[in-house]
């Protein structure tokens, strides 16, 4: 489950491809793919707000497919690499699909200065580390990661004016 930083780093960048992909289809800008340990992308997943309206987080999508794709054990040794940190529900469902760990590239409360009030993306204040540590099994959390910051927020430009 644990990768190098240049692994890390390339993985999420491999997710923020998926944020671009999931904007040119009208959704959020948000992506998320996940990385088996053995290091190859099993996953991925767009935001899906253009069907659902809002509870559609890459994330959450992403985790529930898992669930039903793979066997239990599996997913302990996989790897969510998202471009920005998962909500509240988001860490939730990786919590209960069953993932061993969680990385993402820009922090939720960066996201929220982004975004501020907008309607569509009314963030909390509620880091996915409280999340998970609140569970009864250990989720490995890696991030943020600085030097992708303007990347990511590339992807967001102009997008929540």
């Amino acid at each position: 489950m644990t990768f190098s930083k240049e692994q890390d780093l390339s993985f999420l960048k491999a997710a923020i491809e998926v944020s671009r992909k999931s904007r040119q289809h009208g959704n959020h800008p948000f992506g998320c793919v996940l990385v088996d340990g053995s290091g190859k992308i099993v996953l991925e997943s767009e935001n899906s707000f253009t069907t659902d309206k809002g509870p559609g987080h890459a994330e959450t999508n992403l985790a529930r497919r898992a669930a039903v794709l793979f066997d239990e054990n599996y997913l302990r040794g996989c790897t969510l690499y998202t471009s920005v940190e998962p909500c509240c529900m988001c860490a939730g469902t990786a919590y209960w699909a069953g993932l061993g760990a969680v990385v993402f590239g820009m922090t939720e409360a960066r996201l929220g200065e982004l975004t501020g009030d907008h309607p569509e993306n009314l963030t909390m204040d509620l880091p996915s580390r409280t999340v998970f540590a609140a569970g009864r099994r250990p989720v490995e959390v890696r991030g943020p990661f600085p030097e992708l910051e303007a990347d990511i927020l590339k992807v967001h430009d102009g997008f929540w004016n």
